[in-house]
């Protein structure tokens, strides 16, 4: 299969996944109708990490790569959790999506929220984690190139990317207290979180200052080094 086509496809699943997920949305608008719907999607978008995986397209030192930085961005998490919303863990996955691609930057944010879990604690909370970190990894992986290029954009993006994480989290908080979505409530809920995504902005940005470029570098050297 073709690099091109290969995108294709997992446009394709995106996009099919997310329809799904606002369907769920609008006809069935229950707790757990929808949280089974955005772990179907968490599912369905890892399927191209797997389908890689099987095709040798991820090579061993890549795939070793992924599991330091996932590894990294877990216990970076666990040591931080004394200070609430205040983690590098978006960091740790825009940095893995932009110096090792999109399947890997989705994959270590999916995982993180995942395995750091089994320590914070596991909820229904947890695949709205696992989309929201898989997809900030993603998207730093598409907007690599310039990502790479300017420090305040990435930096700017980490912001974002704290906005975003929220935003997603707002919707759990939403169904999880009405047994659904309610757009009134959805508007109170950001409203009143705007402290804490204040912080997760703060967060982003510090340990984006302090770690995209030394730990860019060093993944660059080795990808360099050993022809990934």
């Amino acid at each position: 299969m073709s690099k091109t086509k290969g995108w294709i496809i997992f446009a394709a699943v995106v996009m099919l996944t997310v329809a799904a997920v606002v369907l769920c949305f609008v006809f069935a608008p229950s707790r757990v109708s929808i949280t089974v719907a955005v772990l179907a999607a968490v599912v369905c978008i890892s399927l191209p990490f797997f389908m890689a995986f099987e095709k040798g397209r991820l090579t061993p030192r890549r795939i070793v790569l992924l599991a330091v930085m996932t590894s990294l961005s877990v216990v970076s998490r666990i040591v931080f959790a004394p200070l609430p919303h205040f983690k590098p863990v978006t960091a740790m996955t825009m940095i893995s999506g932009v110096y090792l691609g999109p399947v890997c930057g989705f994959v270590s944010g999916v995982l993180t929220a995942l395995i750091s879990n089994f320590y914070f604690g596991q909820g229904l909370y947890t695949p709205y984690q696992m989309v929201a970190w898989g997809l900030i990894g993603l998207i730093s992986a598409l907007l690599s190139k310039p990502l790479k290029k300017s420090l305040p954009l990435a930096l700017i993006f980490a912001a974002l990317s704290g906005v975003f994480y929220s935003l997603v989290m707002d919707l759990w908080t939403v169904i999880g207290m009405d047994e659904g979505f309610n757009l009134s409530r959805y508007g109170a809920a950001i409203i009143s979180s705007l402290p804490i995504t204040a912080i997760y902005c703060i967060s982003n940005v510090l340990f984006t200052l302090l770690l995209f470029k030394p730990i860019g570098k060093k993944l660059d050297r080795v990808i360099t080094k050993f022809g990934e």
